[in-house]
């Protein structure tokens, strides 16, 4: 098999260009689609599908069906990752686009707990959970359909800009809720203002499904099948030689989930619920400080290429414990500005750790079985670190009534992954055409 930054193994740059856009295309409409949830669960859903708890309380329950969507990811991950080493990359990202879509827009036409009753938040669950399993099976494609074509010194910078997907998708889900929650008055906006934006996502799913289409496979899985070198049972073979690469991953990117909830989620409660603000200064300053992300993320992504990951990787999870507690002081003062202060900073450490780590994680393991690898370890660490997170600090906040024990809770995490980003191997000069993945 030939040297992955080779002619042989590489595409054109038209080529590579084409999968970049259509996997960053793809990337964005599904996480618009996973955020749009997100952030109606700290607006509405507790009003409409739990109206009978206190405010808190039914923030609390929203979150927990927010949740499911994490539980989902990793058997997406597993299933779709099977498939994707046995298939092909391309085939399973289509179908996963159609999963989000579908639940996303049905979403939209659920009836609310005064029309439905108990049945509603129930539907509600379901339709979270196939997101889940969408979104599980789509981060180790598109990252591996950038990580496995172009130059090898440039993967880092090709695997981030899936990683660019989370802000986009966060930029459009705030963005079209910002909008209706402006030109609609707040009983409008309850009523049928919020399904607005999940009904978008059907037409959005059409875009990106036919740029999706027009994309040639991976030319590493190419080259592996073309060789008839496929693991038979991926799943097995990753628990069977990989299980420490899959506990390093994990723990590599669950702090880096706890940090990102908790600086773009648990903010709006935090700033709307608890200190009574308008929750547009949370959606704001999410929607500058993700935008600056869009940027970021490949810059840090790049330069994980020149330096290194793990010196990239670590700078941003030092930062991210030192700046949550800054965090939480400037959005105390109440100000707009000091809160898009702490937002911005907050994302810019952020994308430190989340620009190499696409790369970082899908290094470690061998092209048959890196789809299956990859997305046990990152969509595992989903549950420990986002599926709870946003729980996790509101519980905190609720019982100790200081937002100091949810600094604490984001350090304890992101301590975690700087301790397993420490222990794991450089991956940035690794040969990827070998069978075998760095130790």
């Amino acid at each position: 098999m030939s040297e992955p930054g080779s002619p042989a193994a590489t595409p054109a740059p038209s080529s590579v260009r084409k999968v970049v856009v259509a996997s960053l295309i793809g990337t964005s409409l599904e996480w618009y689609d996973f955020f749009i949830y997100g952030t109606a669960a700290a607006l509405v859903f507790n009003k409409l599908f739990f109206p009978s708890f206190e405010p808190l309380v039914g923030t609390l329950l929203a979150f927990t069906t927010y949740a499911v969507g994490f539980i989902a990811r990793p058997l997406g991950g597993v299933v779709f990752g099977h498939y994707g080493d046995k298939l092909g990359r391309k085939n399973v990202l289509v179908v996963t686009l159609l999963l989000m879509g579908i639940s996303t827009f049905a979403i939209g036409l659920l009836p609310t707990y005064a029309v439905l009753g108990v049945g509603a938040p129930l539907l509600l669950v379901l339709l979270r959970f196939v997101q889940g399993l969408g979104l599980g099976g789509e981060w180790g494609g598109a990252v591996l359909m950038t990580l496995e074509s172009g130059q090898s010194d440039r993967r880092g910078l090709n695997a981030s800009w899936p990683q660019v997907g989370v802000p986009i998708g966060l930029l459009l889900a705030n963005g079209v809720l910002s909008v209706m929650g402006a030109i609609t008055s707040e009983q409008a906006f309850l009523s049928w203002g919020w399904r607005v934006p999940f009904l978008l996502s059907g037409l959005l799913v059409l875009v990106g499904l036919w740029i999706r289409l027009t994309i040639a496979e991976s030319p590493m899985f190419a080259a592996v099948e073309a060789s008839e070198a496929k693991a038979d049972a991926p799943v097995v073979e990753v628990l069977r030689r990989y299980p420490k690469q899959v506990l390093l991953a994990i723990g590599a990117r669950i702090g880096v989930d706890v940090a990102f909830y908790t600086f773009v989620l648990f903010i709006t409660t935090y700033i709307a619920t608890y200190l009574g603000l308008p929750r547009e200064y949370a959606l704001n300053a999410v929607l500058i400080a993700a935008a600056i992300q869009v940027v970021a993320i490949p810059f840090f992504g790049h330069l994980s290429d020149r330096i290194a990951r793990r010196p990239v990787y670590l700078a941003g999870a030092i930062g991210a414990a030192v700046w949550v507690f800054v965090f939480f002081a400037l959005i105390d003062t109440g100000q707009f500005v000091l809160i898009m202060l702490a937002a911005v900073v907050a994302l810019i450490f952020h994308a430190a750790m989340y620009g190499p780590q696409a790369a970082f994680i899908a290094e470690m393991f061998p092209t048959q079985v890196r789809y299956t690898g990859a997305s046990m370890g990152y969509q595992l660490a989903g549950i420990l670190g986002g599926a709870l997170a946003p729980i996790i600090s509101v519980a905190l906040l609720d019982r100790f009534d200081t937002s100091v024990v949810v600094s604490i809770y984001a350090v304890a995490m992101l301590l975690v992954t700087i301790v397993c980003v420490f222990v794991a191997p450089e991956t940035s000069k690794a040969d990827l055409s070998a069978e075998a993945a760095p130790r």
